[in-house]
């Protein structure tokens, strides 16, 4: 029985020795490997075709020359009020440059800043310049005539404008970031796009003619919104209850203790 016992329990220690090995490895492929996250953009387009995409909340960077035009897209969405920041860092010897920011939009409509230094001359020996742009709030439909900002894409421009001869070609860096705030209801309107001014990013190809444009794979984060619901809604339905109850209260205040009792 001893002996027995023994050999059951040297058996049963080989099977776990055994399980421990096989599962060894299936832990060590269970360990989070690193984040494989894409990194910001780090390279500019050089026209509207070659844009360099970018989200909402990053800070794209990238070298050129003095001269060069930059380009980025970015992704806006109804009820929001985009923000472009740029920030050009310079050589240590230049002479004074002026630069400029300017948007456009997915038809490629230049809009205009509400506020913030859309154009910047940079002193001569100055480090960087920084320039700003915020849009007017995008509307989810507009009339043909009007130049509003309408959901889609939207492209930024980045140059220096009258720069001197002698600056031509010289090193620069540029950042720039995109950030929106949420407007709400107050920018809503009744009506909405078929669809968002996304343009196709590639023509056809000649070997299937009848594949479609490939559209460029920008959008916002949580999708287009549909363009119906807004917290709008929301605000009618309370505004609608409150005057319920302000007629019931009136009601209750003015009709007075009834009829005397000798009538």
């Amino acid at each position: 029985m001893r002996t027995t016992r023994m050999l059951g329990a040297k058996m049963w220690g080989a099977a776990l020795l055994t399980l421990g090995l096989a599962a060894g490895p299936a832990v060590a492929d269970a360990t989070p490997s690193p984040s494989g996250e894409s990194s910001a953009p780090t390279e500019a387009g050089t026209s509207f075709r070659t844009a360099t995409e970018v989200d909402q909340g990053q800070t794209a960077t990238a070298n050129a020359s003095a001269g060069d035009y930059l380009y980025w897209s970015f992704p806006a969405d109804a009820g929001q009020r985009p923000t472009v920041k740029a920030t050009v860092k310079l050589p240590d010897t230049h002479a004074a440059e002026t630069w400029q920011i300017d948007v456009y939009d997915g038809l490629r409509r230049r809009q205009a800043c509400q506020y913030g230094p859309q154009t910047r001359t940079a002193a001569s020996g100055a480090a960087s310049v920084d320039l700003a742009c915020t849009l007017r709030t995008i509307r989810a439909w507009s009339e043909p005539w009007a130049n509003d900002p309408l959901p889609g894409t939207y492209y930024i421009r980045l140059t220096a404008v009258g720069l001197p001869t002698s600056d031509l070609g010289l090193p620069v860096s540029a950042e720039v970031r995109v950030d929106a705030k949420d407007i709400g209801g107050s920018a809503a309107v009744d009506g909405s796009l078929a669809e968002p001014l996304v343009p196709g990013a590639a023509a056809r190809s000649e070997e299937d003619a009848s594949a479609s444009a490939v559209l460029s794979s920008i959008e916002p984060e949580d999708g287009w919104a549909s363009g119906w619901w807004s917290d709008r809604w929301v605000w009618t339905a309370v505004g609608g209850a409150l005057a319920a109850l302000a007629g019931v209260g009136g009601y209750a205040l003015t009709r007075g203790s009834g009829r005397p009792p000798r009538v």
